[in-house]
């Protein structure tokens, strides 16, 4: 039998009911924690940009919304996190919910500098 990361699964499971998780039922995937090489400067989005922080009670429909995400996969996978970013005012805005964690803050970061790499 295989084992299973029960709090993964609660909060998977508990995401509409009990806790918003991050976009795609998360604990977040592996491929979080591996390295990966910056985009050159002339293939970023922004350099110099303007980071805001937003934290939220409603993250997850803040970020469905932000992101164009349809009801059922919203409800399927409802975000942790986003990023919503102006690139002509070189402004960006990370939204989380009151908690959250480096890994997820970072990811979303990376997103202000690099628009949508996933």
């Amino acid at each position: 039998m295989k084992n299973i990361n029960l709090t993964a699964l609660v909060r998977c499971l508990g995401a509409g009911f009990v806790v918003a998780a991050l976009s795609a039922c998360n604990a977040l995937p592996m491929e979080e924690y591996t390295q990966f090489q910056p985009l050159p400067t002339h293939k970023r989005v922004m350099n110099q940009v303007k980071i805001g922080w937003e934290v939220r009670d409603d993250v997850a429909d803040y970020c469905a919304k932000a992101k164009g995400m349809g009801k059922e996969a919203a409800f399927l996978t409802p975000p942790l996190a986003c990023a919503v970013w102006n690139t002509p005012a070189k402004e960006c805005t990370v939204v989380t919910g009151k908690t959250t964690t480096h890994t997820a803050l970072g990811h979303e970061i990376r997103h202000c500098f690099e628009g949508h790499f996933h």
